[in-house]
Formats: C-alpha cells, structure tokens, sequence
C-alpha cells in the first residue's frame, strides 16, 4: 500500500493554507513525491500507456505537473486525495495519447502528401522528357523529309512527296485510324492510284528506314 491514509492526511495538511512552507516541504519529500511517483509508475503500466514514445520522459513530465496542482486539491469536495490524482493522472495520459495519435495522423497525411508530390513530379518530369524526345524526333525527321526534295523528281514523285508532307504536318488535326485510310488520304490530295502511290511511297520508305537506324542509334551529322 504505497498511497495510505498517511499520505491522504499528508495531502490535506499541505493544502492547508496555515502550512508553513517548511512542513509543506518536509510532507512533500518524505511523503507525497514518493507516493505520487508510485502511482503515476504503476498507472502508466496498468493503462499500457508504455506504448507511448518517450513514455520515460512522459512519466517525469507527469510527476513534475502534479506537483504543480497540488495545492488545488480540496478536501471538502468528497474526494480522496488518491481518488482525485488518479483520475487526474490517467486523464493526462489518455491526453498524450491523443496528441500521439495526431501526430502519426499528420505525418502519415504528410507521407502521402509527399508521396503523391513525387509522383507528380516523376510524371511532369517523364511528360517533359517524352516530349523533348518526341519533338527532337520531328525536328530531325522534317530536316530528313527536306532533303528527300531534288530537282530530279517525276511529276507522281512530287505529288506524293508534298502529300505525305500535308499528311505529317496535318498529324494531329486529321483523324487516320488505319492504313487503309492513309492511302485513301493520300489518293484524294495526288489524284493518283493506289499503285502509283505505293511506288512512290517505297522510295520514301528506304530513306525512312535508314534515317530511323541513325535515330536509333543517335548517330547524325
């Protein structure tokens, strides 16, 4: 029995407003800091507040404050001195834990938040570069689709050159889904037939394929 009646009359004679401060000093220390220290220790292991971070400091930090309110103690309230820090000091854990609790919670908001920030950022950064790829890729392939243009040229060679140009330049205004539909949008701008496109077109192709092995492989003059 670590809180008797000897250190409830401990109490009341201490908040006793004809108690020198000498006594109060003398009852503190021989016997309510003892008695105090005693509950707040075992109230801490009762509740399992031990789970609490820096619980050792916590426990001091408790101690310490219960000295601060001890002379609001009044005994003609009905309630024993035990009875009333008790609940007094269980109620200043349970507070702990609720800050404990809204700290994780903001930590973990501020994780997430941190989190989608970096994806964010990863897609800006994957969207930027896509795009500086994308558009160095047409800078060079209009370079190579210019020089594609000589003054030995036939008549159907320059009518599907100029019209894969409007083709290309028209990208991402005209809606083409297959290649049959090229074709067609190419047979409307040359007014030529479907073969003597073709013709054409595997000229166009070779030059193509050597310029996409020189992208590939990032080889230019």
């Amino acid at each position: 029995m670590y809180f008797t009646q000897v250190h409830e009359d401990a109490i009341v004679e201490y908040c006793q407003d004809n108690t020198t401060f000498i006594r109060k000093s003398e009852l503190y220390e021989d016997l309510i800091q003892p008695a105090f220290s005693e509950m707040v220790d075992k109230i801490v292991f009762t509740y399992r507040f031990t789970t609490l971070p820096n619980i050792d400091e916590l426990r001091d930090d408790c101690k310490v404050w219960l000295t601060t309110i001890l002379a609001k103690y009044d005994p003609n309230r009905g309630s024993k001195a035990f009875s009333y820090f008790s609940v007094i000091t269980k109620n200043w854990f349970i507070h702990q834990v609720k800050k404990n609790a809204k700290r994780n919670q903001r930590e973990v908001e501020y994780d997430k938040a941190h989190a989608e920030i970096e994806k964010i950022m990863r897609t800006a950064e994957d969207t930027y570069l896509q795009e500086r790829i994308e558009k160095e890729f047409w800078d060079h392939l209009w370079k190579e689709i210019d020089s594609w243009e000589t003054d030995f040229m036939n008549e159907n060679e320059k009518k599907v050159y100029n019209a894969v140009r409007i083709v290309l330049s028209s990208k991402d205004e005209i809606e083409i889904f297959n290649k049959k539909a090229v074709y067609l949008y190419l047979r409307e701008i040359t007014g030529l037939n479907t073969k003597q496109i073709v013709s054409q077109l595997n000229k166009m192709r070779k030059k193509y394929r050597t310029f996409r092995t020189k992208w590939d492989n990032d080889i230019f003059e």
